[in-house]
């Protein structure tokens, strides 16, 4: 099985669609993580964007918020917490430490990262591929 870092900017579109691109292949890394073909690591903050933009950016309701919330929890994701230093190193370079924070664990467990974020593969190609 093949183990990749998804962000927040692919996992999101499996939960809303509306002026979202690239959503056939984020649901294509949907329906292999499903059928087990793939395995998904990610820093723990993932889920803590992933509520935020649903609350903030779509509006959702509390209880469509605790909804996500199970289901987040159920998606069975192997969660990495990240080295601080690894973060500090790529902030450093450019990325946020949300972002930096996914880019760390692709490094430290050899996945790669597919993000929908063109800034995050332009400062760390080696460890980022865009989505689709």
């Amino acid at each position: 099985m093949n183990e990749v870092v998804l962000d927040a900017s692919v996992v999101l579109k499996w939960f809303h669609a509306e002026g979202e691109e690239r959503l056939d292949a984020a649901r294509d890394l949907r329906g292999r993580y499903e059928a087990g073909d793939l395995g998904v690591l990610a820093p723990p903050l993932l889920w803590l964007e992933i509520v935020n933009v649903a609350a903030r950016r779509w509006g959702w309701s509390e209880a469509e918020l605790e909804k996500l919330a199970a289901t987040l929890t159920d998606l069975g994701f192997e969660p990495i917490e990240p080295d601080l230093a690894t973060v500090a190193r790529w902030a450093g370079r450019g990325l946020t430490a949300y972002d930096a924070a996914y880019v760390a664990v692709a490094e430290e467990t050899g996945a790669s990262l597919v993000t929908d974020d063109a800034e995050v593969v332009r400062i760390a190609p080696k460890l980022a591929e865009a989505l689709g």
